[in-house]
Parts: structure tokens; C-alpha cells; sequence
């Protein structure tokens, strides 16, 4: 048994999603269908940790074997350790996940959540994902994007230039770009 537990962390492959301190149960309910778990397990991924802050909707959890390992939680201190550990991270569109994110090198998929008013966020998901960052996605093309990721494709990020990030703000503002 002690041997198998070896294997399993050399192989270990972990998607950690995360809310953040909202609730949006579309993107929870979203990872935990069959079809999403299917295509991350296809990819190659070997477990599913799903921070679901304050939503409703609670994950089915499994133990994997010939699926998905997946667990959840609902809160966390910080949640740079599981940004460390994964894989791939599976965000909503909050600028602090998605910079932390990035700032670490992880691929990333941004969820944008369309419920939300006035979504500027969504913005600059977009921006990034036109650079080629990270990939964006809403809850019902979740699937699509996972199937038809690349992430030999994706750009890293350069956190010292924040050109990119002006030049949107100055756009959101109205200032005409330079």
C-alpha cells in the first residue's frame, strides 16, 4: 500500500477551482457534471479540489480509482498552498485569483459569471485570454474549453509589465488608448 501511495503522488494531477469568497454555484455545479469530470479526466487529471465559498450547491466527492478524485471545501485561510499544488486552476473572474494565479505560472481558466451585474471583471478575463495568459470560459462552455485546451499554447505572464492592465483600465474608463 505504501508503494501505491508513492505512485499516486507521482502521477498526481490536481485541478483546484476556486470561487473565492462569493457564491457561484454555476461554476460548482458546472466542474462537478459528469461531462466536465469526464474531459479533466481524459486530460490526464487525477483529482478535483473545489473551493466553493459561500454557494449553496455541494460536489458529489469520490475517491477516483477509474475517475476523478474530488473534494471540497468551503473557505480557507489562504489558498496559495493549493495554487502551489495544482495542475491546472479552474478561477472566477476575480482579479486577485486570477493575477495570483498567473503570477505562478499555473494554467488557468477563468469562469466568468454571468449573473453578476456590471461585470467588469469578465473584462479583463477577456483582455488576458486575447494575450493568450489563460483561457476564459463561462459555466455551460466549461466543458468545450477543457476539451479543446492547449496549454502549450498559453503566454506566461509577466507580472513587472503592467501595460496590459493599464491599457485596459484606461479603455473601461473611456481614455483613448495611446
Amino acid at each position: 500500500m505504501a508503494d501505491r501511495a508513492g505512485d499516486d503522488d507521482k502521477t498526481r494531477r490536481v485541478v483546484f477551482v476556486t470561487v473565492g469568497t462569493t457564491s457561484f454555484d454555476a461554476l460548482v455545479k458546472a466542474v462537478d457534471s459528469p461531462t466536465v469530470k469526464q474531459e479533466l479526466f481524459t486530460e490526464g487529471y487525477t483529482h478535483l479540489l473545489i473551493q466553493m465559498g459561500r454557494g449553496s450547491y455541494v460536489p458529489t466527492k469520490s475517491e477516483g480509482g477509474s475517475s476523478l478524485a474530488v473534494d471540497y471545501f468551503t473557505f480557507s485561510s489562504s489558498i496559495a498552498d493549493h495554487l502551489n499544488s495544482a495542475s491546472l486552476v479552474i478561477s472566477h473572474a476575480g482579479s486577485g485569483s486570477i493575477f495570483e494565479t498567473l503570477r505562478l505560472g499555473k494554467p488557468l481558466i477563468v469562469t466568468v459569471n454571468e449573473d453578476l451585474m456590471d461585470n467588469h471583471q469578465s473584462e479583463l478575463a477577456e483582455e488576458l485570454a486575447d494575450q493568450k495568459h489563460l483561457y476564459c470560459a463561462r459555466p455551460q462552455t466549461l466543458h468545450q474549453t477543457v476539451a479543446d485546451m492547449d496549454l502549450n499554447s498559453l503566454v506566461p505572464y509577466s507580472p513587472g509589465d503592467a501595460t496590459p492592465v493599464t491599457k485596459l483600465i484606461n479603455r473601461f474608463l473611456g481614455f483613448p488608448d495611446d
